[in-house]
């Protein structure tokens, strides 16, 4: 079985992506134990869940890091991501996307869409990955498969449409009718080993034909050569296997969604993998990737054949109790051997394959080779990190990588005792190799270590996995903001000037900067439009180098200068006392006169908070984001008299958030918080924050 390599038109590579508690990991369990890798369905409850295998995961009952399993279902191999739903662990979801083929996104049928549903909508996408929809716990009570579809449409897409329409509602679920067969897949317990098959109820008859007809006319409307014939004989005169060929086109030209429902723990679920397998893409059906050769920088094709060179993407890097370091990959190209060596092109360094493994959640089998289009993990790579290109050393090629969010939220961290000293820096170097959102800095002036992430929960989790896998034990500080300085005056001309005469040889560095604002978002740009060699092209790399290690610190309360550009325009030297130095001074003390100079302002990270309500409470909660700064952007109503309220907060007052909207709704309202954008802040808290880091 494990050397097994299925042809790369039966591969399926799929997430499993939603909003959180919406049951990813559940219907994962059942799909692993439909197709035979599992005796029994493990409850997330009870914490037994394959995919859900790190202690944090099952004692919370959520999804922290992506999993991958691999399983097969009618004569093809599926490999599935089962990813988290929680916001702060948005960064799985984000890598996981960029190497799958399609996805299956998971909607709770209690709430429809919820908020996290359309992120993941949103970065699915981003990366153009086509999918399909599952309305799960619709056998529970309040869940209506019909509302969830309502929503779908109001929320996500118009273009979603049933191929299975659930017979029975609430509890007296019992199966499905497939529009595409007309034959009704009944099941007697959830539990039963196989569906029955029989004819349509006669009460659904009405229904099931409305909902026939709007699929094949929409599936077959995506495809001309199908839609003549569908013209011509009508729906009646499709065979099945036409009728399968338009929807799947239809999915892959990713503006269309399939919908299925049911009890993801149930039998049911092999109706979704019927689905996987009829609808959802090969890496054939993607067709060719392209990235740039890192030699001459020409763009490149790399087909998803075996016979091309063999090109792959590091996707995630994990850190295995029993093996070591794990580097997970997507073939594009190529195969790849145990024992060959192989270029990381990001980094210019030559990787030898140790073992290769094929992972099954937290076990793993090992395989001697892995073909274009698989996934699996390499044992052992040094210097790989998440989103490096690995490739055929004589055909070299650096693919797309992924691009992450930077974190919000800081704390201070510092050991307990001098021995957890050592094993610190070490447990949060790991971490970071694994997650591309945790970010460490050493604070020159306290010396205290900072750590950031993308929320509370995500720090949380990295100080928890700190205390176990590694032993540490360390004392954490209240949670801060990340704070950005940027300017607001354009065309702002300073000189840098530094000389020193001190017997012997001087310094001399003279340099004339014009600062600008940069779009929002895009950084600091470097200009250089020196003419005449007024400034000699050997001190320019140094002026620059002076001006960015100077926005580590903005005039105003020490935070990192952003969205700038510095057009370096003019300047003089000295022969003899000219040096590197003196420039890379010159720029520094330039920069920091010029925002001195260009209206200098503190902007802080603003969170869009999603808050999901009953009724009752809405005022107090409105109230409560109200006097957090807060502004609301909009109210929607969803079932059963719950609102949901979307706004947008500063961070620096969402802390501990979770804990007061529970006492203000006794426990029934939930929340979820992501970074949105960056704004200016208030001169009132300006001024305090000023004053708060000067006595600091």
């Amino acid at each position: 079985m494990a050397e097994k390599q299925y042809a790369i038109e039966k591969l399926r590579n799929i997430g499993i992506i939603a909003h959180i508690d919406a049951g990813k990991t559940t219907t994962t369990e059942g799909i692993l134990y439909r197709t035979g890798l599992k005796h029994k369905i493990g409850a997330v409850h009870e914490g037994e869940t394959t995919t859900d295998w790190m202690a944090q995961e099952r004692e919370r009952g959520i999804t922290i890091v992506s999993a991958a399993v691999t399983c097969y279902w009618k004569n093809h191999q599926i490999n599935i991501i089962d990813t988290p739903g929680h916001i702060d662990f948005t960064v799985e979801v984000e890598r996981s996307l960029r190497v799958l083929d399609g996805a299956v996104v998971v909607f709770d049928g209690k709430m429809g869409v919820e908020s996290q549903s359309e992120t993941v909508w949103r970065q699915a996408d981003k990366y153009g990955v086509p999918r399909i929809c599952f309305i799960n716990k619709i056998n529970q009570t309040g869940g209506d498969f019909y509302k969830s579809l309502e929503s779908i449409h109001n929320r996500l897409s118009k273009r979603a449409f049933p191929i299975h329409l659930p017979i029975g509602f609430e509890q007296s679920v019992s199966g499905v009718v497939d529009l595409i067969t007309m034959k009704s897949y009944t099941y007697k317990n959830f539990a039963d080993h196989e569906l029955t098959v029989g004819e349509i109820p006669a009460d659904m008859s009405d229904q099931v034909r409305k909902y026939r007809s709007l699929l094949i006319e929409n599936a077959v409307a995506e495809d001309e050569e199908m839609l003549e014939k569908y013209l011509e004989v009508g729906e009646e005169g499709l065979t099945e296997d036409e009728i399968k060929e338009s929807i799947k086109r239809a999915v892959l030209g990713g503006k269309f969604y399939a919908v299925s429902g049911g009890d993801g723990r149930g039998v049911i679920v092999e109706k979704l993998l019927d689905a996987v397998v009829d609808f959802l893409p090969s890496p054939l059906n993607r067709g060719s990737t392209w990235g740039t050769n890192s030699k001459t920088g020409d763009e490149v094709e790399r087909k998803p054949s075996v016979s091309e060179p063999f090109s792959a993407l590091a996707f995630k890097i994990a850190t295995d109790p029993f093996v070591g370091k794990l580097a997970y990959f997507r073939v594009y190209s190529g195969k790849i051997t145990a024992g060959s060596y192989i270029l990381n092109s990001s980094t210019g360094e030559k990787e030898r394959v140790g073992r290769i493994v094929r992972m099954q959640a937290d076990k793993r089998e090992d395989v001697s080779e892995v073909l274009a289009g698989d996934i699996a993990a390499i044992v052992g790579l040094k210097g790989t990190t998440t989103g490096n290109t690995l490739c055929d050393q004589s055909h070299p090629i650096v693919l797309e990588s992924i691009t992450f969010p930077e974190p919000p939220v800081s704390i201070a961290i510092e050991p307990k005792t001098k021995a957890d000293q050592e094993k610190m820096s070490l447990a949060l170097q790991r971490l970071a190799e694994e997650d591309p959102t945790f970010r460490i800095k050493v604070d020159e002036e306290t010396g205290q270590t900072i750590i950031s992430g993308m929320g509370e929960l995500h720090l949380e989790i990295l100080v928890d996995r700190m205390k176990r896998e590694f032993g540490v034990e360390a004392n954490i500080g209240q949670p801060q903001v990340a704070y950005r300085e940027t300017i607001r005056k354009d065309n702002v001309e300073v000189q840098g000037k530094f000389i020193r005469q001190s017997g012997g040889r001087g310094q001399y560095g003279d340099v004339w900067l014009r600062l600008s604002q940069n779009t929002p978002g895009e950084g600091f740009k470097f200009v250089n439009s020196i003419k005449g060699g007024v400034v000699p092209s050997e001190y320019i790399k140094p002026v620059e180098q002076g001006i960015t290690e100077a926005m580590n610190n903005g005039v105003l309360a020490g935070y990192p200068v952003v969205d700038l550009v510095a057009e370096l325009y003019d300047g003089s030297y000295h022969e003899v006392d000219s040096s590197e130095l003196a420039f890379k001074i010159a720029g520094s003390m330039a920069l920091q006169d010029g925002v001195k100079k260009a209206s200098p302002v503190l902007m802080e990270p603003i969170m869009k908070v999603v808050v999901v309500t009953p009724e009752e409470f809405m005022g107090d909660v409105i109230g409560d984001l109200n006097s957090k700064r807060g502004q609301i952007d909009s109210m929607e109503d969803l079932s059963g008299g719950i609102k949901e309220i979307t706004s947008f907060v500063p961070l620096g007052e969402m802390f501990g958030y979770t804990t007061n909207l529970r006492s203000i709704t006794q426990g029934r309202a939930s929340s979820t918080m992501e970074l949105d954008h960056y704004s200016d802040v208030p001169n009132n808290v300006t001024e305090a924050i000023i004053a708060k880091n000067a006595k600091s």
